[in-house]
């Protein structure tokens, strides 16, 4: 609610706004699987949509909150095998003489393990180096 466009009558105070999440100083204590005690009427009204309950506590406001979490849509999906993910650990091609590079490998992270240097992939591509990843298998 925009205080400047309120219709509330000069003199009388306008409630104010909760911001974009309103019970985002709530504390989540208990959070129930359909089925389990809590759910029952829940799950009866929703069925296989159901995915959790949720008791959410505000103690500033002395409020129990209790949410659902519900599937609306499904669809098929099928993960990218070719995305290479950002904490993997990829072993690196370094030679012996290139003491720069080992310099930068070593300072983000890098561990050799006796054959190669090895370093999370999102390093090796910040550091340019993915050209010099010895598995390209993945």
């Amino acid at each position: 609610m925009n205080p400047s466009l309120s219709t509330a009558p000069v003199g009388q105070s306008t409630p104010k706004p909760h911001g974009p999440y309103p019970h985002a100083t709530t504390l989540t204590r208990r959070k129930l699987r359909p089925g389990e005690p809590g759910t029952r009427k829940l799950w009866a009204e929703y069925g296989d949509r159901l995915v959790c309950v949720r008791y959410r506590y505000n103690a500033e406001n002395k409020r129990r909150l209790k949410t659902v979490e519900l599937i609306i849509a499904e669809a098929p999906w099928e993960p990218n095998p070719r995305k290479i993910p950002v904490n993997k650990i990829m072993p690196l091609r370094v030679g012996y003489g290139e003491l720069t590079l080992r310099q930068q490998v070593k300072a983000a992270g890098g561990k050799w393990n006796g054959q190669a240097w090895e370093l999370r992939y999102q390093e090796v591509l910040r550091l340019g180096l993915k050209e010099r990843i010895i598995d390209s298998k993945h």
